[in-house]
């Protein structure tokens, strides 16, 4: 992956110098956006979705249940299944990650001109992790005295549009499978069709762990190793990102991410300021949003303790 991302970087900036300005075609949109998703593990989960205009909609298509019926032989009754169709809105927040490295690093450091590799993957890597943050915690709402004001507010992410589905306050209540129970029945019937994972940090994840070894040492039980990392039979999904008090259940397929193709990646070596401060300046331009398909299929727990 390494290699491609320079490759990537290289080429646009070759680019920069033509009329495209360092906009990638789309099938180097299309990679190094994946690269992007493939640095999380939610993020090779989640769906992805390109597109060409920054705001829109994207389709939803879906069949009832129950609807076959008795054949009668040489009868047409007229009955016909049904498709329902529906269209989720998007609209794509612009974003960039600037970074730059001074020509002296490169001569001195015992990595050569590799180190421009090594910092390229670093900053790939990095913006993945990033937009993960993003796309699970970002809030428009943020006040301004938080800490991370100016990254939190670039987008409002899954946890927050979550709190229009099924939310379980878990203020007053204990951290033991009853929890995970509940949130599970909270969540309709035909979405609990084995697609459903529970995402949670991984000190939460661990906190599971040492509950149930502490039933076991007080109990002189055995339990199962599976229901270490699945909770009522529902996989969980360890996401760095999540805080300690919360933890989303949905099918990860139900997240989506939106992207356009107009991913721009500049580099110059050239240039007033490049020339007086001996320095190569890079920037990544892309936009994305971050939706639901299906509230209704999610579920989260608030104020975990």
């Amino acid at each position: 992956m390494g290699t491609e991302n320079n490759e990537i970087v290289n080429k646009a900036a070759i680019q920069t110098s033509a009329l495209s300005h360092g906009l990638l075609n789309p099938e180097q949109a299309r990679k190094f956006i994946q690269q992007t998703f493939d640095a999380t593990n939610l993020g090779q989960l989640v769906r992805h979705e390109m597109r060409t205009a920054k705001t829109g909609e994207i389709d939803k298509i879906g069949i009832g249940r129950r609807i076959l019926r008795k054949k009668t032989e040489n009868v047409d009754d007229g009955y016909r299944a049904d498709v329902t169709t529906g269209q989720i809105e998007y609209a794509t927040t612009a974003v960039r990650l600037p970074w730059e490295i001074t020509e002296e690093t490169l001569r001195e450091n015992i990595e050569g001109q590799n180190f421009e590799t090594i910092v390229t993957n670093l900053m790939t890597t990095q913006l993945g992790i990033d937009l993960e943050d993003l796309y699970l915690n970002g809030d428009e709402s943020t006040s301004s005295s938080d800490a991370d004001y100016d990254f939190l507010k670039i987008n409002d992410g899954w946890k927050k549009q979550m709190q229009s589905g099924h939310v379980i306050d878990a203020t007053s209540k204990t951290f033991n499978l009853d929890l995970f129970y509940e949130t599970l029945q909270a969540v309709p019937n035909k979405y609990n069709n084995g697609k459903l994972r529970f995402l949670m940090s991984p000190k939460r994840a661990q906190d599971w762990e040492l509950y149930l070894l502490n039933q076991v040492i007080g109990s002189g039980g055995a339990v199962p190793d599976s229901i270490y990392t699945a909770p009522a039979r529902i996989p969980v999904v360890e996401c760095p990102a999540m805080d300690d008090a919360t933890i989303l259940l949905t099918d990860p397929k139900n997240l989506i991410v939106v992207n356009t193709y107009g991913v721009q990646i500049r580099k110059t070596t050239e240039g007033k300021e490049a020339i007086m401060q001996d320095k190569r300046f890079y920037v990544v331009h892309l936009d994305f949003d971050p939706i639901i398909e299906e509230t209704d299929a999610t579920a989260i727990i608030t104020n975990v303790h």
